[in-house]
């Protein structure tokens, strides 16, 4: 390999011309900040834990509050409703809360969507009624529109040579928060049967699943406590001005301000049909349609998971629903934590987006391949374990388009003052697909069970009527 210029004698002296194809050299990675990045983690962390800590035992909270009338089969309709409507929520005030942290800053949005996240918890705790549960999910998603506000803080503390890095956190995050979530609340759902000895007060027969709520609060607030302290705002026109002992140059003083102005008006003025250009409008529609076959998978698993055997799904209690649900997690999240990185830095953002959006139809097929299985089988055996971990390497590899995604949508902003609403559209794309996937999944669900469509998942009516 030359790695000089070729030699010329010119005045019997040797002169060594450089090479004009020469390659330039790579820009080297920025480093992350990571104690900025880590306080970011950590509030992305409890978040998620407290979103994703109902779902071992919301289906069994439905079914108690009476208002199937004890049919199992419907308990689908409601457990969509009441994700389908949060989502709805947060639809119609993301992109408001985004374009709010345009003008007052990332950090105060952060911590009012961080209270609303604490105040929600515990009302669903408290909650004994299907509405009181609506209302209590609803706040959450109007007051927080942190989803889309972290993202782009994300994208302010990196540049284009670490972003891969930076973005491949948040699905790690994502799959510890997948793993502690459920395990908290599957494990300290309904104390008063685990701990008898410990919760005598009728206060938690009243109110069995108050214990995985306020564990939750308690995350919030302590995430609330240690942002408001340590997290420095990466709005540029709100960050502290530095000190310096340089003597500032008048000129170039009028020059930045000038620069500054001009930077800040396309925020305040620009309109959202401005922006809606194709190199924005593609992949906020790509992460959109991910996020809607990803929450009607995340709902459909619970809901799979705890249907009676009789009607075709694995009959698991909330406990052992959060074990499977964290072990998923815990798997998902040391695999894009070791590999994920390396993989988009080796194959590319695009190729790896293509490649794990295609596993989602197998994905999706093993749901009645299962319940085959376990109608065929009448018990849950290796075979079934075998699908389920089959199930899983899927759901490692479709996880990883999610960090590709972001980084499309990060790259589309043409500048960082408009990326607070690049990344509130997105996010409310994201809320509209999230409500629509988990209504019309579970729905279906339901509907195939009650109604015994294809058989309830392929399920044979000599077998039902046997189970039965």
């Amino acid at each position: 390999m030359v790695t000089s210029g070729s030699p010329r004698i010119a005045n019997g002296e040797i002169i060594v011309m450089p090479l004009v194809h020469a390659m330039p050299p790579r820009k080297p990675t920025t480093p992350l900040p990571q104690f900025q990045t880590g306080m970011l983690m950590m509030f992305e962390l409890a978040e998620i834990i407290a979103s994703m800590s109902i779902y071992p035992y919301i289906n069994q909270l439905i079914r108690e509050i009476d208002i199937t009338g004890g049919d199992d089969a419907s308990v689908g309709y409601y457990v969509g409703l009441i994700d389908s409507l949060f989502y709805l929520a947060q639809a119609l005030t993301v992109l408001s809360w985004s374009r709010l942290s345009d003008r007052i800053g990332r950090k105060p949005v952060l911590l009012i969507g961080l209270t609303a996240a604490c105040i929600s918890m515990i009302c669903f705790g408290l909650s004994t009624t299907f509405w009181s549960l609506v209302i209590s999910r609803c706040m959450w998603g109007v007051l927080n529109g942190n989803t889309g506000v972290m993202k782009t803080v994300m994208g302010e503390l990196t540049d284009s040579t670490n972003m891969a890095q930076g973005f491949a956190l948040i699905p790690i995050i994502w799959s510890i928060g997948s793993f502690v979530g459920p395990l908290m609340g599957g494990m300290l759902a309904r104390p008063q049967d685990h701990w008898p000895g410990l919760f005598t007060n009728p206060f938690w027969r009243k109110y069995p699943y108050f214990l995985p709520c306020v564990a939750s609060a308690s995350l919030l607030l302590l995430a609330f406590f240690m942002l408001s302290r340590f997290l420095e705002e990466t709005l540029s026109t709100k960050r502290r001005p530095r000190l310096t002992l340089s003597i500032p140059d008048v000129s170039h003083d009028v020059d930045s301000n000038d620069q500054e102005a001009f930077v800040r008006q396309p925020t305040a003025n620009a309109s959202l049909w401005s922006l809606l250009t194709p190199a924005i409008v593609i992949p906020i529609a790509n992460y959109a349609m991910l996020s809607f076959l990803d929450m009607s998978f995340r709902v459909l698993v619970p809901l799979f998971l705890s249907t009676p055997t009789h009607l075709g799904g694995m009959g698991l209690t909330p406990s052992s629903i959060g074990l499977w649900l964290a072990f998923y997690g815990i798997v998902d999240g040391l695999f894009q934590a070791l590999f994920l990185a390396k993989i988009v830095d080796w194959v590319g953002p695009k190729r790896l987006f293509c490649v794990s959006v295609s596993c989602f139809t197998p994905l999706m097929v093993v749901f009645p391949t299962m319940s085959w299985l376990v109608c065929t089988r009448g018990v849950v055996d290796h075979a079934i374990m075998y699908a389920l971990l089959g199930q899983l390497i899927l759901t490692v590899t479709w996880d990883m388009a999610f960090a590709t995604a972001l980084m499309f949508v990060t790259a589309s902003a043409p500048t960082k003052n408009v990326l607070g609403v690049v990344n509130g559209l997105s996010q409310s794309s994201r809320s509209i697909a999230c409500a629509l996937g988990p209504a019309l999944t579970t729905s279906l669900f339901a509907f195939s069970k009650k109604y015994n469509v294809l058989s309830g998942n392929l399920l044979p009516d000599k077998i039902r009527d046997r189970d039965e």
